[in-house]
């Protein structure tokens, strides 16, 4: 998915395996909108029958608010999700089973 800032893309291969998609990074503290993305963009990029933990920033709070009704939409009943725990510098870790 395309993004107005120069944002570097979270993955560029297929992961066969389980990982972490790391969106707490400075771009994307202020930008919901792109960690939506680029969260989509991990799942893209993950196997079936792999997981991948997203990571989010802090600044946007717990993703039940955000996050969880755009992966509902974009995935419908393709991945299961479930979320993980607060990190000790505020991030929301959400591991989704594709």
């Amino acid at each position: 998915m395309a993004h107005a800032t120069d944002a570097e893309a979270v993955t560029d291969r297929m992961h066969d395996n389980s990982w972490s998609a790391n969106l707490e990074k400075p771009v994307h503290a202020d930008d919901e909108r792109l960690v939506v993305e680029q969260a989509i963009d991990a799942i893209d990029h993950t196997v079936a029958g792999n997981h991948v933990n997203v990571v989010t920033h802090a600044n946007h709070g717990h993703p039940s608010g955000y996050l969880f009704g755009a992966l509902d939409a974009a995935f419908d009943d393709d991945i299961e999700y479930e979320y993980v725990e607060q990190c000790g510098c505020g991030g929301h870790v959400t591991r989704v089973h594709v």
